[in-house]
């Protein structure tokens, strides 16, 4: 029997665990409140229940699992508990699998693992999703849980969260993807959790944006009001006060048009405006929230881009008066040192806090990991300050940490190596970051997910304080607010959740056709095809999928059926490339009955500066030379589909095995005479076979006159004095 050890669950724990017995749950609760104590009672009843099962638990992050399975190993008496990275090898995870009790798991490893049938998710009793928020689009866990639902024996789900999402179609999403049956929520003031939660004191401090700041601001100002007047006067808007996120939508859909052909002069330039406009919203942020100094180097960036690019919009930013008299003010604030009153505010507050205790630990947050390195250096100025950078996997080779660097700097800041850790978003989440005194927000942020996983922070075991630092009169007040309120809006429509899912949800009938015994389709799918959206969705489809390192074509259906899937920019670029006719060739060659699918609802001939008859070439020579024919897909989800269909028409006779050659098919001696003269240079198919026809061997030719050989029709001068001259080079040692 699997037992609990060296801790004494809490009331609200035991209550939650109640109803995880019974229901695949939803649980949302304060971060630092147990999480994974919740998790740890229900794999020990699981297990205890399901004699030979297994349990599985998901979390986003490396260090993260690591810390869950330290957690297991600590609390518990479960022997086997094996952790699952993409730093174990993938023949090693199979083995471990067998003989393990507890799994704590990366997604991406656990889907990689699923769809090359290295483990089998039946004997799973518990699938565990931490950070469940991200279970939405594509990401892992959708995929993942819908084939757990479909294979597990026992089925047991748990979803765990501080913060699901701020609109019920987010947590409806969520909850839809994992198949939540029940909602366990849980805030400060829930009676079962406030005897554990400590007081939490939140100070929000108002600053004025500097005069000097503000002539800066004008001029971005006056640049974004020129660019708004220009799209409302192509038409693309009636009025100009738009957000951000309209702008995104607004740029989306008129790229849409262009993907659709509509090349529309007033469109393309709409869209370059609109580039042009989301980049000065991004240097007023800057300017308002964060100071002069990472605004000046975003705008030196792009300065340097415009010198070295063709991007219009970037050219014509550069090119405005109004944004370059912008830079200039900025370049003045740099020289006069005029620092954003932020910066000013956040040193003396932590001057203050370290004075009158030097073993204090506080945490800065800040939004842009460029500010957060700008920070950090000014703090480590201050006596008995001893500040390090917390931030994501490398985008810059001078920020970037890997995952063991982060779990490093956790332990330092832990040992009191560090008493100020400056982080951006990476360590809102995931991350069992210790007791912190206090938090600072450098910024407001409009997320409400982001804010609660922030103050998670501290409050934990002790009184904890959080201070919110904020720009009077600009986006910071904006993004407070709408913060607060999307916050208060979640707890509401969490509750309504919970009410609609009580007594409605119900598990699915299971239908007589899952209980037959069909063998499946199956395909065989070139390695390098794992990182798209087919394979999963041919494995939810309900196909064996099985993954090879294929010499020809990127999925393989029967013995007459090889395809080759090609999105419309690789069509274009193999034809420019020369790969498509060695791939076509190869496909003819392999199977009776090739097929090519172009992928995509792009404009084939605008994807790349390429004439259009080129590319009508190209179509005719597959389709009436080779007499492949070409299918269009919208997408890789249409893709699969179509897979699907092509394969229970080969596979639907009496005997669904396939066999199915992975190798090229040897070589015609006719073929390999060929080969040999087409790799000579300016020799294509034609006129090799020109060549044999007249020489009729491949020695005779290599040892006839030049003359001889310029007899042939197409072979000039020139290109026989090049044929000689490789002939008779010699062979140099490298």
């Amino acid at each position: 029997m699997f037992e609990i050890k060296d801790l004494k669950p809490r009331l609200y724990q035991e209550t939650i665990l109640a109803t995880i017995i019974k229901k695949n749950t939803l649980i949302v609760l304060p971060t630092g409140m147990g999480k994974s104590i919740i998790f740890l009672l229900a794999a020990i009843s699981r297990l205890n229940n399901f004699q030979k099962s297994k349990v599985l638990i998901l979390a986003p992050t490396k260090p993260l699992c690591s810390q869950h399975q330290k957690t297991i190993q600590t609390h518990s008496n479960i022997g086997n508990v094996e952790l699952f990275t993409g730093a174990v090898l993938p023949l090693k995870r199979k083995e471990l699998w067998e003989a393990a009790d507890v799994v704590v798991a990366t997604p991406q490893t656990i889907e990689s693992d699923v769809i090359n049938e290295r483990i089998n998710l039946e004997d799973v009793s518990l699938l565990v999703f931490d950070e469940c928020h991200r279970a939405v689009q594509n990401y892992a866990y959708t995929w993942i849980s819908k084939q757990y639902h479909k294979k597990a024996r026992f089925p047991r789900i748990i979803g765990l969260t501080a913060s699901p999402g701020d609109t019920l179609e987010k947590i409806e999403h969520v909850s839809k993807n994992l198949f939540i049956e029940d909602v366990e929520i849980r805030t400060e003031d829930s009676p079962d959790v406030a005897p554990y939660i400590q007081k939490l004191d939140i100070d929000l401090i108002k600053l004025s944006l500097p005069e000097e700041f503000q002539e800066t601001r004008n001029f971005l100002k006056e640049a974004l009001k020129s660019k708004l007047g220009i799209i409302k006067e192509l038409g693309v808007v009636n009025n100009t006060d738009l957000t951000k996120k309209d702008l995104l939508n607004l740029q989306a859909s008129l790229q849409g048009k262009l993907i659709r052909g509509e090349k529309d002069f007033q469109v393309m330039r709409a869209i370059s405006v609109i580039a042009e406009i989301i980049k000065i919203e991004h240097a007023l942020e800057l300017l308002e929230t964060q100071g002069a100094y990472p605004l000046y180097a975003y705008l030196k960036n792009l300065y340097h881009e415009a010198e070295n690019t063709k991007v219009k919009a970037t050219k014509n930013l550069a090119a405005d008066l109004n944004f370059h008299s912008a830079y200039m003010k900025t370049q003045n604030l740099i020289k006069e040192n005029i620092e954003h009153p932020k910066i000013t505010e956040l040193k003396k507050i932590i001057q203050q806090e370290i004075s009158k205790n030097q073993d204090i630990k506080i945490m800065v947050f800040n939004h842009y990991r460029e500010s957060a390195s700008f920070i950090e250096k000014e703090l480590n100025k201050i006596e008995n300050v001893k500040a390090k950078l917390f931030v994501g996997q490398a985008k810059k080779a001078d920020t970037g940490l890997t995952q063991k660097e982060q779990v490093k700097i956790i332990e330092d800041f832990t040992n009191n190596n560090y008493n100020v850790i400056v982080s951006s978003s990476v360590g809102e989440e995931g991350l069992d970051i210790p007791q912190v005194d206090l938090v600072i927000f450098y910024e407001p942020i409009p997320s409400a997910i982001r804010s609660i996983q922030r103050r998670g922070r501290t409050a934990r075991l002790e009184k904890g304080r959080v201070i919110v630092l904020m720009t009077k009169n600009t986006r910071d007040e904006m993004y407070y607010w709408v913060s607060f309120h999307k916050e208060k809006r979640m707890n509401e429509l969490l509750s309504k959740l919970k009410e609609r899912l009580q007594g409605k949800l119900e598990k699915p009938q299971s239908t007589l056709k899952e209980f037959t015994d069909e063998k499946k389709l199956k395909v065989f799918a070139d390695s390098r095809e794992k990182g798209s959206t087919i394979l999963k969705e041919l494995i939810n489809l309900g196909l064996s999928v099985e993954t090879k390192n294929l010499d020809v074509a990127d999925y393989i259906i029967s013995e007459r059926v090889g395809i080759e899937r090609k999105d419309v920019k690789d069509f274009v670029n193999s034809i420019i490339d020369k790969r498509l006719f060695s791939q076509i060739k190869n496909l003819k060659e392999n199977f009776s009955n090739p097929l090519i699918i172009l992928e995509g609802e792009e404009d084939i001939y605008s994807v790349r500066n390429i004439h259009p008859n080129a590319i009508r070439g190209m179509l005719a020579t597959i389709a009436i030379s080779f007499g492949i024919p070409i299918i269009r897909t919208k997408n890789q989800l249409d893709t699969a589909e179509l897979i699907k269909v092509i394969a229970k028409r080969e596979q639907d006779a009496e005997s669904k095995d396939i066999g199915v050659r992975l190798e090229k098919k040897p070589l015609t001696t006719k073929e390999q005479q060929e080969f040999i003269i087409e790799s000579l240079p300016g020799i294509g198919p034609s006129l090799a076979k020109s060549l044999l026809l007249e020489f009729k061997t491949v020695k005779s030719l290599i040892n006839a006159e030049p003359e001889k050989i310029q007899k042939v029709d197409k072979m000039g001068p020139k290109k026989t004095e090049e044929i000689i001259r490789i002939l008779n080079e010699f062979y140099e040692k490298d």
